[in-house]
């Protein structure tokens, strides 16, 4: 019995026979999924029943951790297979399909039906911060996710309007992605009209024997190379595109893991690289926003290119992830936000109302400490 199937073998199927399982965590499928399947966590496959007269194709990021999944499944009885290349060869060929005229659609959508909730928000927040200035030079910084995409998409738009004169390069680091992801941020530049700069590193070489802390060490890794590249290309600015939901997350996970209260700022000027800056471009632009646009037109982006999630399960992966905590945050806001809508509002306005008489200690820029009772 051949234990893999692919999509084309799919195509040829009628949808009643069979029932696509897909193991990856529930953020992941919320951030995209094949039309029709169905979500079950791989720490869950075991506590479900499937109906035995259906066949079983069960999916994973890229068809390595669903061939073990499969297998399981066919010692219980069940008729499983295994899809071959998973999520990630999915978008390869949903990205393959969609018409040359769809950056043309995607630019349209940014002027018209998305103007007031992301585009308005986008130059907001660059005049409210300053965070674009005349004679800039700046690199925009391409994960490959749907935030890097739009936020490439909107620096393409401001510069179309030309109220005075800046530069653009969109600078993609590779830090070791696997070729079919590497394939997969390629393909959508071509698709979105993003003449892209892509430069290699070996960021997940290094750290793929980190215990303490790897995804931390390889973020404060990647911001370097990208600071270290967009100089070298005569860049003053790297921008990143941190949105309106991370800032707030970011301000409660400082005060629930990080005993301290901070926020993510919409600039920051670089410590070790002198002369350049970080900006945050999508500071005031919220997360549904931006899967609503990705949505409206028929968009695919990976969430995690890290090359190492493909074999992880849920539980090998579950210590070295920074995201468990963000989701725990994001899932309280979500909580709290659905009794009080003000409360997302509330949390990004407490980093502009603190008041030091009320505050028992604080530090200066300097790093010093003061007391209220000093």
């Amino acid at each position: 019995m051949n234990e893999e199937i692919t999509f084309g073998e799919i195509a040829k199927k009628q949808k009643n026979e069979y029932i696509i399982v897909d193991i990856r965590s529930a953020e992941s499928f919320s951030y995209g999924h094949i039309t029709g399947s169905i979500n079950i966590p791989i720490d869950k496959i075991d506590q479900v029943q499937f109906p035995c007269d259906k066949q079983l194709y069960i999916m994973c990021k890229s068809g390595i951790v669903s061939d073990g999944v499969a297998e399981n499944l066919r010692q219980k009885g069940y008729s499983a297979f295994n899809l071959k290349g998973g999520y990630v060869e999915w978008l390869r060929r949903n990205i393959a399909e969609m018409d040359a005229d769809k950056a043309l659609k995607v630019e349209e959508s940014i002027r018209k039906k998305f103007h007031k909730k992301i585009f308005s928000r986008f130059t907001a927040a660059i005049a409210e911060y300053g965070l674009v200035k005349p004679d800039d030079s700046i690199a925009v910084c391409i994960s490959g996710g749907k935030d890097s995409y739009l936020m490439a998409k909107l620096f393409q738009e401001l510069k179309r309007h030309n109220k005075f004169d800046f530069s653009l390069t969109f600078l993609v680091m590779d830090p070791g992605y696997s070729p079919e992801n590497r394939e997969i941020i390629g393909r959508n530049a071509k698709l979105l009209g993003i003449p892209i700069t892509v430069f290699e590193t070996d960021i997940f070489e290094n750290v793929y024997n980190i215990e303490k802390s790897p995804c931390y060490i390889c973020a404060r890794m990647r911001r370097g190379n990208l600071y270290a590249k967009a100089k070298e290309l005569g860049c003053n600015k790297i921008a990143l595109g941190h949105h309106f939901d991370d800032v707030i997350e970011t301000t409660l996970m400082g005060m629930l893991y990080g005993a301290q209260m901070q926020t993510m700022m919409p600039k920051v000027k670089s410590e070790n690289f002198e002369g350049m800056e970080l900006i945050r471009p999508m500071y005031l632009i919220r997360e549904d926003d931006i899967k609503a646009w990705r949505d409206y037109n028929g968009l695919q982006f990976i969430q995690c290119a890290c090359k190492f999630t493909d074999t992880c399960t849920a539980e090998s992966c579950k210590a070295s992830r920074t995201g468990s905590k963000r989701l725990k945050v994001k899932n309280l806001i979500r909580t709290l936000a659905a009794e009080d809508p003000a409360i997302e509002l509330n949390i990004f306005r407490s980093a502009e109302n603190v008041n030091l008489s009320t505050i028992i200690s604080y530090k200066d820029k300097n790093g010093v400490k003061h007391r209220f009772d000093e």
